[in-house]
């Protein structure tokens, strides 16, 4: 009985019961973002480059795609960054602009 009740508390306390990027540092992901993704979204959309985030028909729906969307631009603009830097970008713009639960 103990052992159920270890792998219950187990599971309750894992990663995937969190909040998304709960082990993120937002404040290190705006500087990320802003350094790295900002001037390319300006580019593409005008203003501040927010409207990549807010459009109506944004492709990003959840958590999942919000990590992988990253880890494509990451990889495709050469922005160099390490995992925990992509999960400081996640959490960041899943405050800023996604609120995935």
């Amino acid at each position: 009985m103990k052992t159920l009740i270890l792998a219950c508390l187990t599971l309750l306390a894992s990663p995937a019961w969190a909040a998304p990027f709960a082990q993120g540092d937002a404040k290190l992901g705006k500087g990320l973002h802003d350094k790295s993704c900002t001037s390319c979204h300006i580019r593409l959309y005008g203003g501040d480059g927010s409207k990549m985030y807010l459009r109506a028909d944004r492709k990003t729906r959840s958590a999942a795609q919000l990590a992988a969307r990253i880890s494509g631009c990451n990889a495709n603009t050469g922005a160099g960054w390490f995992p925990e830097d992509e999960l400081h970008v996640a959490a960041y713009l899943n405050q800023q602009f996604y609120k995935f639960k």
